[in-house]
């Protein structure tokens, strides 16, 4: 059987045995694609242009739309290349490479969701604090941890899974590399390791949920207590977006990794791999576009601009 020293290659899960189904699934995925380089080019060009939306809350959706573009680039054309080129082969390096910047994205994501959570809390509960607490030397020293939290993860994720010996062939059950799927290739107990490093994770991705947890407690109370309507409304339609963002990023990461084993299976694997690597990237500028009103006029703005 094949070790490491002799894998070059891994052979990914097809998404269909026929030509039909094949271009069905390129189409498919080519459309979504479009609509997440569409959606977070537009965030990125309007909060960069329009110097009303130079403020903090911006300045880490800038942050997000990033490594949302990073992390289905990540995943999706490697898979869509494969459908429309009728293989399954990623190069060893490449499979290494998409490991990494997944889990440096996905992991620096899931930071900046917390900053967002905090920078809320401020600007709700603290406002007249919010200049100070959040200057603009704070703010790129958050965006910068979150970005750094991510790369540690990703170096001590990818390096430990990659020095596994492997002797259990090389057909990885999903449409691009992940790291679950490559430890059942491995015939070492010291894949351990890696699962004790995933525990580790889980256990600081515990603390960051519990962290935004607490923040939206108290920014419920601190919003259903203001005397005006419109300034309750004003409160939830910057918080709501960004609650929803960060259900959708928990939820399918929760169900896709903590699903039992029982109703594990191909094809539900691939769905659930979609719902979390797949979708928040291209329905994110949706859902902060839907209600903040600022944003909405900056992209308005930007489309006509660029019509003229």
């Amino acid at each position: 059987m094949p070790n490491s020293s002799s894998v070059s290659e891994f052979l990914l899960l097809a998404f269909a045995d026929t030509r039909k189904l094949q271009l069905l699934h390129f189409g498919l995925f080519l459309g979504i694609y479009l609509a997440a380089l569409l959606g977070n080019g537009l965030i990125l060009t309007a909060v960069a242009c329009d110097h009303h939306l130079h403020i903090p809350m911006y300045f880490f959706l800038l942050n997000l739309a990033i490594l949302d573009l990073g992390s289905i680039s990540t995943t999706l054309p490697k898979a869509m290349a494969n459908t429309l080129w009728d293989t399954r082969a990623i190069f060893y390096t490449g499979c290494a490479a998409q490991v990494f910047f997944l889990v440096f994205l996905v992991g620096a994501e899931y930071s900046l969701l917390t900053v967002m959570a905090y920078d809320r809390y401020i600007a709700i509960c603290k406002p007249l604090h919010y200049g100070s607490l959040l200057g603009s030397r704070a703010c790129a020293k958050m965006a910068a941890a979150a970005w750094g939290s991510g790369f540690v993860h990703a170096v001590l994720h990818t390096a430990n899974t990659f020095s596994l010996p492997l002797c259990q062939g090389n057909a990885v059950d999903q449409f691009f590399c992940e790291i679950p799927q490559i430890l059942k290739l491995s015939c070492s107990d010291s894949y351990l390791t890696e699962i004790a490093l995933i525990m580790f994770s889980a256990c600081l991705g515990a603390g960051c949920f519990v962290f935004i947890v607490l923040s939206y407690v108290q920014i419920f109370r601190a919003v259903l207590r203001m005397p005006s309507e419109h300034g309750r409304h004003k409160a939830f339609s910057t918080c709501l977006p960004h609650l929803a963002v960060v259900s959708l990023f928990l939820s399918t990461i929760m169900f896709a990794y903590l699903k039992p084993p029982s109703i594990s299976s191909s094809f539900l694997n691939v769905m659930v791999a979609v719902l979390y690597s797949v979708v928040p990237p291209a329905v994110n500028p949706l859902i902060y576009s839907m209600r903040n009103q600022e944003l909405k006029d900056a992209v308005r703005n930007l489309i006509g601009y660029l019509l003229l």
